[in-house]
C-alpha cells in the first residue's frame, strides 16, 4: 500500500522545488498531476522514504518535455 503522506510531501517538495527554478510555471500547470502519478509509482515499484521520492519528482520534472504540457 502506498504511503499517501511519504508521496504528498515528496510531490510538494519536488514542486516547490521545480517552480522556483521555473517561476514562470503556473501552481496548477498539469506537470504537478503527472508528478503525483509518477511518485506514486514509484512508491509502488519500491520503498522510498520522502526525500528520496522528491529527488526522483524533481529529475522527472526536468526530463518533461515543455511543449507537451
Amino acid at each position: 500500500m502506498v504511503d499517501e503522506v511519504t508521496v504528498r510531501k515528496a510531490a510538494e517538495t519536488a514542486w516547490t522545488v521545480y517552480r522556483v527554478a521555473h517561476p514562470d510555471i503556473d501552481v496548477q500547470d498539469s506537470r504537478r498531476c503527472l508528478l503525483e502519478r509518477y511518485l506514486h509509482r514509484r512508491r509502488e515499484e519500491r520503498e522510498s522514504d520522502a526525500e528520496e521520492l522528491a529527488s526522483f519528482g524533481i529529475a522527472y520534472l526536468h526530463q518533461l518535455p515543455e511543449d507537451e504540457c
